[in-house]
């Protein structure tokens, strides 16, 4: 955990109630080692939200590429005025 803190910048508080919550939905494990507790990554739910979510990006992807064509026909069909920052 003070490897989490140090490495985000958060508080402790703030470490353990976002590890508490993975803990609980099944993203994370912990055990018990002398005074430190130690946590380990499951990678299994987090596979399943990735296949879960594959649809959606198979979805999103060709409109948000559709759009980004859009765009970017528009900037070179719009007259320049001035300098944009």
């Amino acid at each position: 955990m003070g490897e989490i803190e140090q490495r985000l910048r958060i508080p402790q508080p703030s470490v353990s109630k976002h590890l508490r919550v993975l803990r609980e939905a099944g993203f994370v494990e912990s055990r018990v080692d002398a005074q430190r507790r130690v946590y380990r990554l499951r990678p299994e739910p987090l596979m399943e939200v990735d296949a879960w979510l594959a649809r959606f990006r198979r979805f999103w992807s060709a409109r948000v590429d559709a759009l980004e064509r859009h765009l970017d026909r528009m900037e070179q069909l719009s007259p320049r005025k001035g300098k944009r920052r």
